[in-house]
């Protein structure tokens, strides 16, 4: 009785809205297999989806298609030959290779942290300098390049069993084959962060990580310009150094155990709506278009760490070979920390951080640099002759950083030219 008295109230719910309506309206559906294609491709790999495949029609169908998509883009970019699209962000990519690699209290080498060296390198309030032991090396105080002969002393005296290059404030190339050479030689295994500049090395601007580090994690946003997450990529596969065995006795190959670190190691069901985003840039990065972008990025940053040098502040190791540059500001503005700095161009809408420089004297919470990067403006449209400009506005705000006068008078200025160039147009 009770049945019959919903469906009588629902009828005369809907009723109503039927005989209400204005104009006449179409109820419809959607098939999702239409989302991709049902018949094999053999350029994708794709048999399983078919209707002879093994698969079953349901929603892991096309989570697994997507993830495959975006796994084999990734793999074309770099050339490698194996990926993990499923981090939820680079530092947890980190952590899978630090957990696939090494055992608590083990000892690695970082960039130090205070000279651009990133948190899961060896902070002591990251996971990786909470869980292992980490050891660091610097940048040479006169050139403001990395030191490989104090990197090579180190490693040989401390043995670490895993080797980090990259990081997040460095504006050079990096020698990755001579860091390959030392690691080979202690038996460490050798990986590069390479979230920074990865869409740079997409692009074949700067040289690929891939060919020589064992295992290469990365972001996916930065430079490479795709939604927040991370990425674990090989050049190769190769049998875990360590021995470790499947129940079967078997050797499990390397790639076996980053799999498992990132799930269920690190994380539990991966992000689907991500994973698709990032399929989607991926397969950006592979258009002409994607490369004429980043050299735009790169010379803007060139150009932009030029004219900085040319109004009097110091550009870390000289200038920049990829998107970045970290400015000393002790030269030009010795009283001036990098927190009022920070503070006082956000304020006039221009977006920058605050960051340690080499051999700094003042702590990290107050710093005596800042560092910028041109992707984003590169994104709105600007171009290298616009750099200049833009040194001229931040140099105009730092010279009277407690102005709120002067800070106004160049936030209008900003606003005024940036309304012109749309969020997205490149």
């Amino acid at each position: 009785m009770k049945t019959w008295r919903t469906y009588i109230l629902l009828i005369g719910i809907i009723c109503p809205l039927f005989l209400c309506a204005e104009k006449p309206f179409r109820i419809v559906s959607y098939n999702v297999e239409n989302f991709f294609h049902p018949e094999h491709d053999s350029l994708k790999n794709d048999w399983e989806f078919t209707k002879e495949g093994t698969r079953h029609w349901n929603y892991t169908r096309y989570n697994t298609k997507a993830e495959n998509i975006a796994r084999e883009r990734l793999k074309l970019l770099y050339n490698a030959a194996y990926a993990n699209v499923q981090p939820h962000s680079g530092a947890q990519a980190n952590m899978c290779v630090f957990m696939a690699c090494l055992q608590p209290g083990d000892t690695f080498m970082g960039l130090n942290l205070s000279h651009g060296g990133h948190l899961s390198h060896g902070s002591a309030v990251n996971f990786s300098g909470l869980v292992f032991h980490a050891i660091d090396y610097s940048l040479d105080e006169t050139t403001g390049r990395v030191d490989y002969d104090e990197l090579e002393r180190k490693a040989r005296a401390e043995h670490p069993k895993l080797i980090i290059a990259g990081a997040s404030a460095y504006s050079r190339e990096w020698d990755y084959a001579r860091i390959r050479r030392v690691a080979d030689e202690i038996g460490a295994i050798f990986m590069v962060d390479m979230a920074h500049p990865a869409g740079l090395i997409a692009a074949g601007l700067l040289d690929n990580p891939v060919k020589y580090a064992h295992i290469v994690p990365s972001t996916t946003h930065k430079t490479l310009r795709g939604p927040r997450g991370g990425v674990i990529l090989m050049g190769e596969d190769f049998p875990n150094p360590w021995g470790k065995t499947t129940p079967k006795g078997e050797v499990k190959m390397m790639s076996a155990l980053l799999d498992s670190a990132v799930f269920p190691g690190t994380q539990g069901g991966p992000l689907e709506h991500v994973i698709a985003a990032k399929a989607v840039a991926f397969g950006e990065a592979l258009t002409p278009e994607f490369k004429v972008y980043q050299q735009q990025v790169k010379r803007n940053a060139a150009v932009m760490a030029q004219a900085f040098m040319d109004k009097g502040y110091k550009i870390i190791s000289g200038g920049t070979d990829n998107h970045s540059m970290l400015v000393d500001l002790r030269t030009k503005y010795p009283d001036l920390t990098g927190k009022i700095a920070e503070q006082a161009l956000v304020a006039a809408d221009i977006t920058t951080n605050k960051n340690m420089v080499p051999f700094d004297t003042r702590s990290a919470f107050q710093t005596s640099g800042l560092r910028f990067g041109t992707p984003a403006i590169t994104t709105r449209g600007l171009k290298h002759d616009k750099m200049p400009w833009i040194v001229d506005l931040i140099d105009t705000v730092l010279q009277d950083p407690l102005s709120e006068a002067n800070i106004a008078k160049v936030r209008e200025e900003v606003n005024r030219e940036m309304n012109q160039h749309p969020l997205f147009a490149w």
